[in-house]
């Protein structure tokens, strides 16, 4: 009998009991909540000495484990009674009043656990969404506030079933523009009057129509002075998921402001369109995102210094700041912030949706490359130009989003694809004139920056890069000397006729003139046919290029082979590791292998090098009166240029077989130009051998430094000497059929 007893209260315990008692304890911890605001006293008491966190936490696992009684999809009466009787809408409005101290954190876990642990969807329904929206409005006004955990819990939890099911995006992100409406009475009377006899917080209609609609929050609770603010406040901004997550990425807790970061991520890389296009229309986040990153830039201080900037590590938005160095450099955590926003910005566009991704990109065109840093780059200050062009340095070097860069590079360059003309306008594109001009300054600060800038900027795997600044001008070899048919024995005949009538102070390759300087004539190599240029196709012809740039500066002016130093290997070395990382930039860029025929090209087109290779080359006909840093600069760049896999780039840069067109220049004829000029030179200088060994070697740190008359010549040699070698391995690596040795 006793048996049968026991199965019988054992059975009734398993069916029907559980789910009476489970909604009667549900109903009693809610009643036992909403008790404490009818008996409580003391409004100063925490909340964490009140039983508040014990009930929430009896509620939220009654409704775990109700779900788990109950099939798939059903809902139990439990979780029938928090929609029913509107507990989120009260609980948030009891956040909103922070009473007892500390209820907003407390609402925050409860809201954030019950949305992460029970799985029915909960977020479609009117009773969840509305009340997750209006913790979300103000829970994300104060930066630095005691909640910033609680609310990047919140919005993980949110993050996380939006991107699960997108579609909840349009739920969720429905900010509103509130008006900030004054409370009737005292915190704890209005607190007090709302209690229904029930036990139950229940509003008045008022209050359920400004809940359901979403136009004012409550203000019952809100615990603030009767005239704390006027009828006529202007409307505050508008709140929801995207402005509170923009806001904690603010924070001061690295660690907070990491993992909203991680979830702003999360939520815009939504795969659905529809998805990406509401957030993008229906939200503030193109702005939000690149207002900050404005507000970082126009925090750096202005007297920053440029070599600071420059000397900045390519920084990561997930490393944490470290404080021990802010006060490396004035400026520094200012610097850092907005590098590492930038950085973050970067990884935005690169992982969010095509949609997303192309209106922050737009946006931070707009407000940052135009808005900011054009007049900037484009003002009359020379410490305002030298900061504002370091700063678009660094700014290169951290983007690599494609989509990112190419609005970038369409600020600096323009979209122009059509051959330039010779003029000194700026034509189509100001910034992209100016910016070259600035190359060519008559401060060598500038100069040296932007030349900078320009490396910088070539390293880049954007194809336009190159085809604006120089290949553009190269499409038709207007550069090559065309003959007429059956004009190719009479122009042969003029060609060597021109050759035995040219001026000997015009030929560095003849010291006739000098018979008592001691130099050794060096080879000169003979020019092509006029057909076109000779390509170097065998062993022989790659070694007589590399012989030409490797014997253009005589021996007397040579000064590497007095020292211990690596020899042309390592050049060879060096040019192979470059051009190796610059073929596999260009690898998807579909680059012809060989030269455009010069049959279809237009004959009658007069060549311009362009705006770019003119500047540079002025520049290296200087090069023997130009600052050390300058020359080295300027070198960088040429070497950059002739490093890309192009057979145009190849043949104008770094044959020197070319038959040139009249009044066509390339790089190896200008440095023939500039050995001629050096040949005169050295006549005037006494010991000038001597000298230049002492200046090569305090360039490397062997002796110390001491002036010494024409140091800037010296020094101009000691470059020009080992750009040959550098263009001479970069020609061996490139015009070597099967690779060097």
């Amino acid at each position: 009998m006793f048996s049968r007893l026991g199965a019988f209260l054992q059975q009734a315990v398993e069916t029907q009991e559980p789910s009476i008692d489970l909604l009667e304890a549900f109903t009693d911890h809610w009643k036992g909540l909403t008790h404490y605001y009818l008996e409580t006293t003391d409004e100063n008491t925490p909340v964490k000495e009140t039983d508040i966190p014990w009930r929430l936490k009896q509620m939220l696992d009654i409704l775990v484990y109700e779900e788990k009684q109950h099939p798939a999809g059903e809902t139990g009466p439990c979780l029938e009674y928090l929609l029913q009787h509107k507990i989120l809408e009260t609980l948030s409005t009891l956040g909103k009043a922070e009473y007892p101290p500390g209820m907003r954190q407390q609402v925050f876990l409860f809201f954030s656990r019950v949305l992460g642990q029970v799985q029915h969807p909960l977020l479609h329904y009117l009773n969840v969404h509305r009340p997750v929206q209006k913790l979300l409005q103000f829970g994300s006004n104060v930066l630095g506030s005691a909640t910033e955990k609680e609310e990047v819990q919140f919005a993980a939890v949110l993050c996380a079933k939006i991107k699960q099911d997108p579609a909840l995006l349009t739920y969720i992100l429905e900010g509103k523009n509130l008006l900030t409406v004054s409370p009737q009475g005292d915190a704890g009377s209005s607190q007090r009057e709302s209690l229904a006899t029930n036990g139950a917080l229940t509003a008045s209609p008022e209050h359920d129509r400004e809940c359901s609609m979403g136009d004012a929050p409550c203000a019952s609770l809100a615990g603030k002075p009767k005239n704390s603010v006027s009828s006529s406040s202007p409307l505050r901004k508008e709140n929801n998921l995207i402005t509170s997550l923009i806001n904690l990425c603010k924070s001061q807790k690295s660690r907070v402001a990491l993992k909203a970061q991680e979830n702003l991520l999360l939520l815009i890389s939504v795969a659905q369109q529809a998805a990406a296009t509401y957030l993008v229309q229906n939200s503030a986040l193109c702005c939000l995102v690149t207002d900050h990153l404005c507000d970082l830039y126009n925090a750096v201080p202005t007297s920053a210094d440029p070599a600071d900037i420059l000397s900045l590590e390519r920084v990561s938005w997930r490393l944490q700041n470290n404080s021990a160095d802010e006060a490396s450099f004035p400026g520094k955590g200012s610097l850092d912030a907005f590098f590492s926003w930038l950085d973050y910005c970067d990884h935005l566009v690169r992982g969010a949706h095509p949609v997303v991704a192309d209106a922050v990109t737009e946006t931070i065109g707009e407000k940052l490359f135009q808005g900011i840093l054009q007049p900037q780059l484009l003002q009359m200050s020379e410490l305002g130009i030298l900061t504002s062009t370091a700063m678009l340095t660094a700014v290169v070097r951290q983007i690599s989003a494609p989509a990112l860069l190419r609005e970038l590079v369409t600020f600096l360059l323009g979209t122009e694809r059509q051959p330039e003309a010779i003029t000194n306008s700026p034509q189509q594109h100001l910034l992209r004139f100016q910016l070259i001009e600035h190359c060519n300054h008559l401060s060598d600060e500038i100069s040296l920056a932007t030349l900078r800038l320009f490396e910088e900027l070539l390293r880049k795997p954007h194809e336009h890069i190159v085809y604006s600044l120089v290949l553009r001008n190269l499409e038709e070899r207007s550069y090559i000397l065309r003959s007429q048919p059956g004009q190719e024995e009479r122009s042969t005949h003029e060609q060597e006729h021109y050759e035995d009538t040219l001026e000997l102070e015009e030929d560095p390759y003849f010291t006739d003139e000098f018979p008592n300087t001691g130099f050794r004539a060096c080879k000169k190599p003979m020019p092509s046919s006029p057909r076109g240029p000779a390509r170097p196709n065998e062993k022989t012809d790659v070694n007589e290029i590399v012989l030409s740039f490797l014997g253009l500066v005589p021996d007397e002016a040579k000064t590497s082979s007095y020292l211990e130093e690596a020899g042309y290997d390592t050049y060879v070395h060096d040019a192979l590791r470059l051009f190796q990382e610059c073929s596999a930039n260009i690898s998807s860029w579909n680059w012809p292998q060989e030269p455009k025929p010069l049959e279809p090209c237009d004959p009658q087109a007069a060549f311009y090098e362009g705006h770019f290779l003119k500047v540079l080359f002025d520049r290296m006909t200087r090069i023997l009166d130009q600052p050390y840093g300058l020359n080295l600069q300027m070198t960088s760049v040429l070497s950059r240029l002739a490093l890309f896999p192009h057979p145009h780039l190849h043949e104008y840069l770094l044959d020197p077989y070319l038959n040139l067109a009249p009044g066509c220049r390339t790089l190896f004829s200008v440095l023939i130009r500039v050995i001629g000029d050096l040949m005169q030179r050295i006549q005037r200088v006494s010991q000038f051998p001597a000298k230049l060994l002492l200046v090569r070697r305090q360039l490397m740190g062997l002796v110390p430094e001491e002036q010494i008359d024409h140091m800037t010549l010296f020094q101009g040699v000691v470059v020009l000497e080992e750009f040959c070698k550098e263009l001479a391995a970069i020609a061996f690596v490139k015009f070597t059929p099967e690779g060097p040795a």
